[in-house]
């Protein structure tokens, strides 16, 4: 089975597309985008640490997000070596509008598992449009190195993406968890269509 697929199988669409005329943006600030990318992953291993840490009594949660934050970690090394080999800055960290924007539609109150799959299910979402924008990324961009760099963090990012989607359904409801999942999308495709378009960040 090939990797489109396996993917188009797992995962659930985004209701916006990224605008095509990103890509090309974000290949002229290509090292905006690797700063921007490392600090992404850095991020990524923060919130699962975050969720260990918070609900270190559900085991599964901690033995499935355990290893996330190792790959996560890994990726961030491998982006600061993307970034190196060409000599490129790691630089400071940029404001994220995007994570900012959904942090805002996290409901706040309810229940602990409530919590939990606000968390789940936003951090499935980062992922969803990391995937889709590292596929972009990969079938457009010039250098051919970054394409197969990109080709190889999509399909590790589908995987990520399922497994929240996957955990928030063990701890909750799946029928709410299903209706909140669509909410979230319709939130985020809003984000997207208001957000200036732009090529130095990953999203």
């Amino acid at each position: 089975m090939s990797w489109e697929e396996s993917t188009r199988q797992k995962m659930l669409h985004l209701k916006l597309p990224t605008d095509p005329r990103w890509v090309g943006i974000a290949e002229m600030q290509i090292e905006d985008i690797l700063v921007d990318h490392a600090y992404c992953e850095q991020k990524a291993a923060s919130s699962c640490i975050s969720l260990i840490v918070r609900y270190s009594d559900l085991d599964y949660l901690v033995d499935t997000l355990t290893p996330i934050v190792a790959e996560e970690w890994g990726h961030f090394e491998r982006v600061m070596e993307q970034l190196r080999k060409r000599g490129m800055a790691f630089g400071k960290q940029r404001k994220d509008e995007y994570v900012a924007k959904l942090n805002d539609f996290v409901k706040k109150g309810g229940s602990r598992m409530e919590q939990l799959t606000e968390y789940l299910l936003m951090n499935a979402l980062i992922e969803a449009r990391s995937c889709e924008r590292f596929k972009l990324l990969s079938k457009n961009i010039q250098d051919e190195e970054l394409q197969k760099f990109y080709y190889e963090l999509m399909i590790s990012e589908a995987g990520h993406y399922v497994t929240f989607i996957e955990m928030a359904r063990k701890y909750h409801d799946p029928e709410k968890v299903n209706k909140r999942w669509q909410e979230w999308l319709d939130y985020e495709a809003a984000v997207l269509k208001n957000m200036e378009l732009r090529g130095d960040r990953m999203h």
